[in-house]
């Protein structure tokens, strides 16, 4: 189970940091991550670290402003984000998925387990 916390309003320019707990059959060996959601929109891919070699990878448009990091003693990930957008808007879901090749770390359908979203808005 992955249980997604941290979320709220932010002006523009500011950060947030959003967490995500796991439990159960989510724990390691997982690639872990975030995709998001915005009104009107498909769920889109943020971030994700690669369980083997800790690897993360990351959206274009968060890419440098995003950071995402794993505590495995905690089985926790976090998200931490600065210079916030008006367009950064979106409710956040954390996720995670058992194999899968690297290709397709965007692709949304290939992740098993998914949090209750958590609500990011940046106010302009």
């Amino acid at each position: 189970q992955l249980q997604a916390s941290g979320g709220g309003l932010v002006q523009t320019g500011g950060s947030l940091r959003i967490s995500c707990a796991t439990s159960g059959r989510t724990r390691s060996p997982f690639d872990m991550g975030w995709f998001r959601q915005a009104p009107g929109k498909e769920r889109e891919f943020v971030a994700t670290i690669r369980w083997s070699g800790g690897s993360t990878y990351y959206a274009d448009s968060v890419k440098g402003r995003f950071t995402l990091s794993r505590d495995n003693a905690k089985k926790m990930i976090y998200l931490q984000m600065s210079s916030l957008k008006p367009e950064d808007t979106a409710v956040y879901y954390c996720t995670a998925r058992k194999g899968g090749i690297l290709s397709s770390i965007r692709q949304k359908e290939t992740y098993q387990y998914w949090s209750q979203g958590t609500l990011v808005t940046v106010s302009s």
